[in-house]
């Protein structure tokens, strides 16, 4: 995996300071901090309810936050006007766990949405334009036709990903992109990540509790515990963290399997 190295006089293109974002009297996120940074995917790993995917909803602005600053692109979005933020949020693309494809759309009209809604295009351009999203990721062209519930597992992560990459998005959010997906086509999915990052200049930030994910994609990861980010850096830096949770992640049976070159190198 190449080593990223974030501009050590440049601005992240996500930066987050002291994020709280709560349920009722239950706080989520207590004070994170974290940046995200141009041209690097970037895992984000934390136990079932450690609060991973409420601070990417809260990121695209799904969930409200209670105190905290969120800048993206150097602009703070409490700042932005309905217009601007519009404008804004067609600069990121999503794709959420289970894909949240639309049943009865087909995976062209799926693709396409995205497009109606944010541009005015004919719709020889809208076909022309899915048919070219549905081969970026992978698909046979037939699957331009077929319904969500026709398709494989693998088939519809690679689906959703057509949908978030509509717009030509700088970042992509990708949660849990390999959950459910055997380790052929987890393993796949995890080229493809890398092949847009490469040929798109995407920045990534990626949920997910895949440890091979992590191996083979992430430049760095971020775990959180307790509402905030405990350990944040290459995956070096988590091998040797010494926090409880991020350790039993690590150096578990599995862990020290997938990441057996890395441990040897920090012992």
């Amino acid at each position: 995996m190449r080593a990223f190295s974030p501009p050590s006089n440049g601005e992240p293109v996500i930066r987050i300071r002291g994020l709280e974002v709560g349920f009722g009297e239950k706080l989520v996120l207590d004070g994170l901090d974290l940046d995200l940074y141009r041209g690097e995917i970037l895992g984000v790993i934390g136990a079932s309810g450690s609060g991973k995917s409420v601070l990417a909803r809260t990121l695209i602005g799904l969930i409200g936050k209670r105190a905290g600053l969120i800048e993206v692109f150097g602009q703070d979005v409490d700042n932005l006007s309905a217009a601007e933020r519009r404008r804004m949020e067609q600069r990121w693309g999503v794709m959420f766990q289970h894909g949240a494809l639309f049943s009865s759309l087909t995976v062209a009209q799926n693709i396409q949405m995205p497009m109606r809604e944010c541009l005015d295009l004919s719709p020889a351009l809208l076909d022309e334009l899915a048919m070219l999203k549905i081969e970026m990721v992978g698909l046979p062209a037939d699957a331009a036709t077929k319904y969500p519930s026709e398709l494989s597992g693998g088939m519809t992560k690679r689906a959703a990903m057509a949908r978030a990459l509509a717009l030509d998005p700088e970042i992509l959010f990708l949660d849990e992109p390999t959950s459910g997906l055997d380790p052929v086509s987890a393993g796949e999915i995890d080229t493809l990540i890398l092949t847009l990052r490469a040929s798109l200049g995407l920045t990534v930030m990626m949920i997910t509790h895949d440890l091979n994910s992590l191996h083979t994609t992430c430049d760095r990861i971020a775990a959180i515990a307790g509402g905030k980010v405990v350990v944040a850096g290459p995956p070096e830096l988590l091998l040797e963290a010494e926090h409880p949770w991020v350790k039993s992640y690590f150096h578990g049976e599995r862990g020290r399997t997938i990441f057996a070159d890395r441990l040897a190198g920090t012992g």
